[in-house]
């Protein structure tokens, strides 16, 4: 990655920041978006105590026009884009039941629509460049999560997108990743939105016994120099999608039945 121009969305914490100055030590060169200026600061300091040459760039993905002067604005800064990585991303967590409907129009905002402006304004770039599309999804992209109905469907969505777009420029030599990390120790659960729009808050999950931020950059980076399709993280995910293949059904009862077990969750086994 020596001297090649990455361009991650939400870079302000979590894993974004993780690839940021993981990208950073290899010798890329960053181009990096959020809406927190004052913690995207903090990851460009990061990354240039790393000898990193960096073009910060405060903006929201939910923002068509936003993500068109991030890229075009990172072009300009740069003369090159290489990489594209779309992280930035919000969760929810309630019952469809429960839920305020423009909850889940904020979640496809962000996660999906954000995929989508960035990768159609990056693209003539990339494939001038012959390089890379990668989207941060997430198990929920493979199997749907109870409580988390809008999540998922930002993943699905993500995930047939940038197939689809794979497919499209077979051979144009794009590069397109899917990377899914499973569940990793991270700031998305603790800004997850609850059933009428607020930040839930505290994490109901116990974020000691998961994959690190960091952990998963390295994946994701040496994915991307590998030029693979697909990742799927944590021995849990790789399950989780394998039995998801052959036994839907009983999947669909784990999955239940684990979720249920989350401190105040929305739903409970019956």
């Amino acid at each position: 990655m020596k001297d090649k121009v990455i361009l991650i969305t939400g870079a302000s914490s979590g894993i974004g920041r993780a690839l940021a100055v993981e990208a950073a030590s290899r010798g890329a060169k960053l181009a990096i978006m959020a809406r927190n200026v004052h913690e995207l600061e903090k990851t460009a300091g990061l990354c240039r105590d790393k000898g990193a040459e960096v073009f910060l760039f405060e903006g929201d993905v939910s923002q068509e026009d936003d993500c068109k002067d991030f890229v075009e604005r990172s072009f300009d800064y740069f003369g090159a884009i290489d990489a594209l990585i779309n992280n930035a991303g919000i969760s929810m967590r309630a019952l469809l039941l429960d839920l305020d409907l423009e909850v889940i129009r904020k979640v496809m905002d962000i996660n999906f629509w954000g995929t989508v402006y960035c990768a159609k304004y990056a693209l003539p770039y990339l494939l001038k460049s012959k390089g890379t599309v990668a989207g941060i999804s997430s198990i929920a992209g493979y199997k749907g999560l109870p409580g988390r109905t809008g999540y998922s469907a930002s993943k699905f969505a993500m995930q047939g997108f940038l197939e689809a777009l794979r497919i499209e420029n077979l051979h144009n030599g794009l590069h397109v990743l899917i990377a899914c990390p499973g569940f990793t120790a991270s700031n998305i659960r603790n800004t997850a939105l609850a059933a009428n729009g607020s930040s839930q808050g505290e994490s109901p999950r116990d974020e000691g016994k998961m994959m690190t931020a960091e952990e998963v950059a390295v994946y994701v980076l040496d994915a991307i120099e590998k030029r693979r399709n697909a990742i799927v993280l944590t021995r849990q995910g790789k399950l989780t999608v394998w039995l998801n293949k052959f036994f839907p059904g009983l999947v669909d009862k784990l999955v239940f039945n684990h979720m249920a077990k989350e401190p105040d969750s929305p739903f409970s086994k019956k």
